[in-house]
């Protein structure tokens, strides 16, 4: 018996064909499929840079790759042994051929060598005068985004900047240079969809432009990618690239103070005693009353409209199973006194609110205009009543190691390490005004 066969084991061939089908299925599936955080989409000039480099590599790459093989198989089909054959004469080298070898490699790195070079300059290089300036500050487990160049006179005329978090507003076709600093550790900043990703050094400034010009109005997915904690995977964000009049007018609101909109209506005692009855009936809890709209009275665009926002950058994080709310509270929210809890509670350690004395700190996201983001959490959950009000109750309980502490009476704090909040805690109508102050401020 020769040796490969007492070598070889029942069921090699099969096994190595469905290696050969898995291969293939998954090299099929990756290239199929949408893939929107994909940085290859051509939207801006950074990506259509790296669009053009990648393509030369893996052209140049799977033709290396098609040539040497193609050489390797063709010396082992015709120099294989045979039976009877003498045994190959022994040669010290072949110059030609170790010339040859040499030679090809060195084109090839100077071919793929010259654009990447040519790249990196570019994407390096110092962004145009106009362009648009926007500070990107990293907190664990937050963003702040600043624009130096729009600014208004706050309190005792000091003259402050537009200032919002994890939402960032940029306009089409208009260059961006991106100011990178950190408060804390080292942070990564990427919107896949948009450029690739620069990091954010302590002690450093990295800088980052690009101009999304090839797309509409849109929503794109940020995050950080630089592991910074605990929260790493919950630092995320969203990007919304708008019209130049979208973006204008945006920026006018973000100037203004924060004065909430007119508190919703209260519910009806015949609506709510209507709604009792249909949870009554059948045994089956009825689903908790919808809040009333906020009326909003500022005009013109203030914030990208959610109906409009693709499927995967609308969060979809389960909430704590433990984390019990009432939410048929929500509906009778007083915004009037929510504004008292907040001014004077608490949050103003931490929060800052453009025209309300005393909420100047900044340890915590700006808060002035809240009600008009998409998210809260750093993009980890929906904007609305029902997730802002659970935020509320117990913050660390739905992104762990964060700093704001358990606010809701009787939840357990992971922060403070105490068992149940009680002094200066909230109940759950309390929470329900603040979440009608806080959403009215827009």
């Amino acid at each position: 018996m020769p040796f490969q066969s007492r070598l070889r084991r029942p069921g090699t061939r099969k096994a190595g064909a469905a290696a050969l089908t898995v291969v293939v299925a998954a090299l099929v599936a990756a290239c199929g499929g949408s893939h929107p955080d994909s940085i290859f989409h051509q939207r801006t000039d950074f990506n259509r840079d790296v669009d053009y480099l990648f393509k030369i590599l893996i052209y140049f790459g799977t033709g290396v790759f098609i040539f040497v093989e193609g050489i390797l198989v063709w010396t082992l089909i015709k120099y294989r042994a045979r039976p009877g054959q003498p045994e190959p004469e022994h040669v010290h080298g072949n110059t030609a051929l170790e010339i040859t070898w040499t030679v090809i490699p060195l084109i090839i790195l100077v071919l793929i060598g010259v654009p990447t070079v040519r790249t990196i300059l570019k994407t390096q290089a110092v962004a145009r005068a106009d362009a648009l300036q926007v500070e990107v500050i990293g907190h664990q487990w937050w963003w702040e985004f600043r624009y130096p160049q729009y600014t208004m006179t706050g309190a005792a005329g000091k003259t402050d900047t537009v200032v919002t978090a994890n939402e960032l507003y940029l306009p089409i076709g208009k260059t961006v240079n991106f100011t990178l600093r950190t408060r804390d550790v080292i942070h990564s900043f990427w919107v896949p969809a948009l450029a690739g990703k620069r990091d954010l050094v302590t002690n450093h400034t990295n800088y980052l432009w690009y101009t999304p010009d090839s797309s509409g109005s849109d929503a794109w997915n940020g995050a950080c990618v630089e592991y910074c904690g605990t929260s790493h995977a919950n630092m995320r964000f969203k990007t919304f690239t708008v019209s130049q009049a979208d973006f204008d007018s945006w920026i006018e609101n973000q100037k203004q103070i924060g004065v909430g909109s007119p508190a919703p209506a209260p519910v009806p005692a015949a609506t709510a005693t209507q709604g009792a009855a249909v949870a009554t009936k059948g045994g089956a809890p009825a689903p908790p009353p919808a809040a009333p709209p906020v009326q909003v009275a500022q005009a013109g665009f203030i914030s990208f409209p959610r109906d409009k926002m693709p499927a995967h950058t609308i969060p979809q994080t389960p909430l704590p199973e433990k984390l019990a709310y009432d939410d048929n509270l929500l509906a009778s929210g007083n915004a009037a006194n929510g504004e008292k809890l907040v001014s004077t509670g608490m949050c103003i350690a931490c929060h800052t609110i453009r025209g309300v004395p005393g909420m100047v700190a900044i340890v915590g996201p700006n808060l002035t205009h809240v009600g008009s983001r998409t998210t809260i959490g750093a993009g980890l959950y929906p904007n609305d009543p029902r997730h802002l009000a659970r935020w509320v109750k117990n913050a660390p309980a739905m992104k762990p190691g964060i700093a704001m502490p358990a606010l809701g009476t009787g939840e357990y704090d992971p922060v403070t390490l105490k068992n149940t909040v009680k002094v200066g805690g909230f109940s759950d109508q309390q929470i329900a005004d603040i979440v009608a102050y806080l959403s009215s401020l827009k």
